[in-house]
């Protein structure tokens, strides 16, 4: 008898690949994707294998344990980490061949003290989380002095903070960076700047590279659109028929006011599902939309299937389906990256690879609901 799985993800990387083209055809540059968290949760090993067909320059990682990763899967294109550098970490970059972002002068003497191996200078503009402030005339002037003559500095970056949301901030921050250029005098081979959020805003964003991130995995950030990438399923593992008046889940949250039945569905915050989903969420099952009801318990969820027709096996798509990604995040008060990143290892994750897709289901199927008790 074949092992039965009671939740896994299932990962198109055909359509990966495809947002990827669309990326770059809109950004006019070569890619640097971004996978970092193992790929956003969806395995970075399978997408960086699955991308080599879009012949990207390099692509960018959050740690040196993850760009060794990909050395060891047999990536050897640039791979740049993401995080600041770290003076005790020079040794295992350079063993990796991993190309440092640089944030501050004393990691940059480090780095370069005794090589000219690649690194990237990140410049911060306003999101005051790493990099020279744009506004350290102090520092800003040593690079002015140091970069022009280092045969390492291959890149400048800066990051926006509000891209999909505040095109004024965006403008100011690009001004920020340009300033920047101007006092350092030199330009590296790559400047880049767009994101997922910022390829397609007014202006010449694009760079020398650009930084495609969630919108590879299916998460809209900007205008962009991105083709659907990940389906989270759980199984139907027991069914019970509900009397008006009986509670579900931790703390009889959920009162049923009407006999229903509840589905049981194997998947829980053990495998990522936010606990804020509680009597919020939706879950495709049979076709239509139903709510979680009650709290979502570490291993399981429970959701009101009312008159469907459901049975023990059958499976219950939490995003990717009639609900999708960003919908969910919306309803669980986060983002797409977060519902992606909490993914845990024992989600088993299904990869698909063909070219083409069918179009995508229009809708969102009869919504039902359950009572309350709060």
């Amino acid at each position: 008898m074949t092992k039965s799985i009671r939740a896994w993800v299932e990962i198109d990387l055909a359509a990966i690949v495809q947002n990827a083209r669309r990326f770059q055809q809109v950004a006019g540059v070569p890619l640097l994707p971004m996978v970092k968290a193992d790929a956003y949760g969806l395995g970075a090993t399978a997408v960086v294998r699955a991308l080599e067909s879009v012949d990207p320059w390099g692509y960018g990682v959050a740690t040196s344990d993850e760009g060794a990763a990909l050395r060891t899967a047999g990536i050897d294109r640039p791979i740049v980490v993401f995080t600041p550098l770290q003076a005790a970490d020079v040794a295992e970059l350079r063993t990796h061949r991993l190309r440092p972002v640089i944030g501050d002068l004393a990691a940059l003497e480090a780095w370069t003290v005794e090589s000219g191996d690649p690194f990237h200078i990140e410049i911060d503009t306003g999101m005051s989380r790493a990099g020279f402030r744009w506004h350290d005339e102090e520092s800003i002037s040593a690079l002015a002095e140091r970069l022009p003559g280092l045969p390492g500095w291959e890149g400048i970056f800066t990051h926006f903070h509000s891209a999909d949301s505040d095109d004024h901030s965006t403008e100011e921050q690009l001004q920020r960076f340009d300033e920047v250029l101007t006092q350092i005098g030199a330009r590296p081979k790559f400047v880049h700047m767009a994101s997922s959020a910022a390829v397609e805003l007014p202006g010449d964003l694009g760079g020398d590279l650009a930084r495609p991130g969630i919108f590879l995995y299916g998460g809209k950030a900007g205008k962009l659109e991105p083709l659907p990438v990940a389906k989270l399923c759980g199984r139907v593992v027991a069914l019970r028929r509900l009397r008006a008046g009986d509670t579900v889940s931790y703390g009889a949250e959920a009162l049923v006011e009407v006999d229903t039945t509840i589905a049981t569905i194997g998947i829980g915050y053990a495998d990522g599902v936010p606990r804020s989903l509680g009597n919020r969420g939706l879950v495709e099952l049979g076709g239509v939309v139903v709510p979680i009801v009650g709290r979502v318990t570490m291993d399981m969820i429970m959701v009101d299937a009312e008159d469907i027709e459901v049975s023990l096996g059958d499976v219950a798509t939490l995003f990717g389906g009639l609900v999708t990604l960003d919908d969910q995040a919306a309803l669980a008060g986060t983002i797409s990256y977060e519902l992606l990143t909490m993914l845990s290892p024992r989600v088993e994750r299904r990869y698909a690879g063909e070219e083409g897709r069918g179009k995508r289901e229009e809708g969102r199927g009869k919504i039902r609901r359950i009572a309350s008790s709060e």
